[in-house]
């Protein structure tokens, strides 16, 4: 058996409480039970030192010797390697009573937690809003008063494991506490189920629900609502509900965190000229200036027209992305005009179409490599 100090066999302080030394025990012992490493020779040797160290420091008497002397002060009254005093059994369940429902009594059960997928505007999630869902769930049985039984009879405790609701089995050098077979855990069983709920003890119904939607919430985000989950078994706490948000598209904007972006369409005049439009905003339509010779993909970023985050900090952007418009269903006037106009620009020797020469220079040095 190891000697190393006990506290950093823990990796706990020599100040450590009560409740820091069953916390750290009982994270050691899930991680390194023989049960989970079954072919681990370390992980027994790990899981038998950690015992060894919470055995020693849980008992007031050996960690004062331990304190004073270190591991020659409680070699004696450990037993022995510390094997001795309080047997695994009982340290075994110290530590874990509180997750198999303690020893002795009949055990309860925390009722499951639910989720529930609630749709919503963009500009519901973004304002916020009170929301009625309603949502399936089980309560406790009226007729049998959440028994099981048949009303005017008992469950009868479990023979199997007389009602403690958990049997042990010998591993070798272990005693593993495990769910009565007899009971599935509950130390009780019902000969005659109530016919109402078929010895649940609980029936399914549905409830409505009121949800409070903070402003700011997106895609993904949850609502937690304690308690109104599914009602737990034998009276036990019921578990909570999961409200999960799914925004619906927009048929304007596209919401990226804290910003919103939309197109604005522009027509051909107004690109060339410059002008201003009204744009929508989530809270009404504010005025855009667009200077002349605006091409299309330019974006123009109204400042604090966007989301505040659930989360805190200030508002997002709204960025708007020009989209300049080629006409259409021209009369024969406007489409000599637009000949005209076409031929004025071919005829200028000023660059009017500057995407348009960028590109020409790049397929002529294009077309000149290839052919050189």
């Amino acid at each position: 058996m190891s000697k190393r100090d006990y506290y950093e066999v823990l990796g706990v302080s020599r100040n450590a409480s009560d409740d820091d030394l069953k916390g750290a025990y009982r994270r050691l012992a899930m991680k390194y039970h023989p049960d989970r490493n079954p072919d681990s020779d370390d992980a027994e040797n790990n899981f038998k030192e950690a015992k060894e160290a919470y055995e020693v420091l849980s008992d007031p008497r050996k960690r004062a010797a331990f304190d004073q002397f270190g591991h020659a002060g409680v070699d004696a009254s450990a037993g022995g390697g510390g094997f001795g005093g309080a047997g695994f059994r009982d340290i075994f369940d110290d530590v874990f009573g509180d997750i198999f429902g303690g020893r002795g009594g009949e055990r309860v059960y925390r009722g499951a937690d639910l989720r529930y997928d609630l749709t919503l505007t963009l500009e519901e999630a973004v304002s916020g809003t009170t929301a009625k869902i309603r949502v399936p769930s089980k309560t406790e049985c009226e007729d049998c008063s959440g028994t099981g039984a048949t009303p005017g009879t008992s469950p009868a405790s479990c023979a199997t494991c007389g009602g403690q609701g958990q049997v042990r089995v010998q591993q070798g050098f272990f005693s593993i506490q495990q769910t009565c077979p007899g009971c599935r855990g509950t130390g009780k069983v019902i000969s005659d189920p109530c016919k109402t709920c078929r010895g649940e003890g609980r029936v399914h119904e549905y409830k409505t629900l009121s949800v409070s939607v903070p402003p700011g919430v997106d895609n993904g985000d949850r609502i937690r609502l304690a308690g109104e989950g599914e009602r737990g078994e034998r009276g036990g706490p019921s578990g909570d509900l999961y409200v999960e948000v799914n925004v619906r598209e927009h048929s304007i904007f596209v919401r990226d965190g804290a910003n919103l972006f939309c197109e604005v369409p522009v027509s051909f005049a107004t690109a060339t000229l410059g002008g201003e439009l009204e744009v929508p905003t989530l809270n009404g339509r504010v005025s855009l200036k667009i200077p002349a010779e605006t091409q299309t993909d330019k974006l123009f970023r109204l400042r604090g027209k966007g989301v505040k985050p659930v989360r805190g900090g200030g508002p997002g952007d709204l960025i708007c992305k020009v989209a300049v418009e080629t006409p259409v269903n021209l009369n024969a006037k406007q489409k000599e005009l637009m000949r005209e106009f076409d031929q004025s620009i071919r005829d200028s020797k000023r660059t009017h179409d500057p995407r348009a020469s960028s590109w020409l220079d790049s397929m002529k040095k294009f077309i000149g490599d290839i052919t050189s």
